[in-house]
């Protein structure tokens, strides 16, 4: 092999290093920088790219898709001096690579320390039961913060989420027993509006009793009267009759009042609750005589006795 030869391969080896050196490809979700002399001149697009050979090369390579940063587990003292142990994950993504690469070192780190303290500054301005409950405005205190101080690295974040707030087993058993003590709370509350409804349904329904009741008394009394309204109206006619009767000379009608009389005042007499033998002398001729009498009353009432009064025929 001549000199020549080895020129020409030396040459055809500098010619393929050039080219290589010259031409760049770009995968796609990815920027490059391009520094020249080491100095940052231009970002390089996903696809190929020409650059000077020798004189400009490539400088930082950066993804553009969104990225995923596990937030490990920390300690945080909340506003009322409960210690919480928290984790969570964090979403961003590249939108200036030029500012990525040269405005922060580490970039992945910085985020991952500037979501640490914030968590920590957050939840430490809220009080236990605030963390606990509160944690879609945690995220979104927390998103807000970080995206507005990582937005001079030209990253853009996306979504920052609490996975775990877990206080100490003590205070776990703590919450538990108020848990309970205010779903008893609840339980009691419940059991004595229940009592304190039964007990209006229960004086309504008294009252419902009581003015029916009242009605029916009413009711009763008129009816009463009514009855005794009757009573002394055929009592009256009774005595009317009786006494038309002894007008016109029929004696019978007189026996016969007299011996319902006496008859009713036995009979009040037999059925009085402090009286259980009743010892009366009486003759029983008295009681034959009258019942005859009430029969010839009787009667004479149907026109064919003798003690019927003769009416003068009118002329």
């Amino acid at each position: 092999m001549t000199a020549g030869d080895i020129v020409i391969i030396a040459i055809v080896i500098v010619l393929i290093v050039t080219v290589f050196a010259g031409v760049k490809t770009v995968p796609q979700g990815s920027n490059w920088t391009v520094e020249r002399f080491g100095k940052y001149t231009r970002t390089l697009k996903p696809g190929l790219n020409i650059l000077v050979p020798y004189v400009e090369g490539v400088g930082a390579k950066l993804t553009m898709m969104e990225q995923v940063l596990d937030v490990p587990t920390q300690e945080v003292i909340t506003k009322d001096n409960a210690t919480v142990s928290v984790d969570g994950v964090a979403f961003f993504q590249v939108l200036d690579a030029a500012k990525a690469a040269y405005e922060v070192q580490n970039l992945e780190l910085a985020i991952l320390n500037l979501v640490m303290t914030n968590i920590r500054t957050v939840m430490g301005s809220m009080d236990l039961d605030q963390l606990l409950s509160h944690r879609d405005e945690i995220n979104t205190r927390l998103l807000s913060v970080v995206d507005a101080a990582a937005s001079s690295w030209g990253v853009k974040a996306n979504r920052i989420e609490i996975k775990d707030i877990i206080p100490p087993a003590d205070l776990v058993a703590s919450m538990g027993r108020q848990m309970k003590a205010e779903r008893d709370k609840r339980a009691s509350v419940l059991e004595a509006e229940g009592a304190r409804q039964s007990e209006i349904l229960r004086a309504e329904g008294q009252k419902a009793a009581q003015i029916l009741e009242a009605e029916g008394r009413r009711e009763a009394a008129f009816r009463d009267a009514e009855a005794r309204e009757r009573l002394a109206e055929a009592e009256a006619k009774a005595t009317q009759v009786v006494s038309q009767a002894i007008a016109g000379g029929d004696l019978q009608a007189i026996n016969y009042f007299v011996a319902q009389k006496y008859i009713e005042a036995f009979k009040e007499l037999a059925a009085a609750p402090n009286q259980k033998v009743i010892l009366v002398p009486m003759e029983a001729t008295a009681i034959m005589s009258s019942i005859g009498g009430i029969a010839e009353l009787a009667r004479s009432a149907l026109g064919d006795g003798p003690g019927r009064a003769a009416t003068p025929p009118k002329t």
